[in-house]
């Protein structure tokens, strides 16, 4: 688990595709603080199938920094 609260933009030199992965979005209060935390749980060939994979928490800022590069990138309007 990680709890992420600002990110670095950065230039990947490498991109390859990926597998496609089950995912599930928790959103959370914990002692006053919210989060959106995003669980994945890896491909069909898992070992442990089903169970968690990789799990990231945000904070409110860095959610609204990810909604902000999110719709730049995407050119979603708003």
């Amino acid at each position: 688990m990680a709890t992420i609260r600002t990110f670095d933009i950065l230039v990947q030199d490498k991109e390859r595709e990926q597998n496609d992965s089950e995912a599930s979005l928790v959103l959370l209060k914990i002692n006053g603080e919210r989060f959106v935390q995003l669980n994945s749980y890896g491909s069909s060939e898992r070992v442990n199938v089903g169970a968690p994979s990789q799990n990231m928490r945000l904070t409110k800022a860095a959610f609204e920094e990810l909604v902000l590069r999110g719709t730049a990138h995407f050119s979603v309007a708003r």
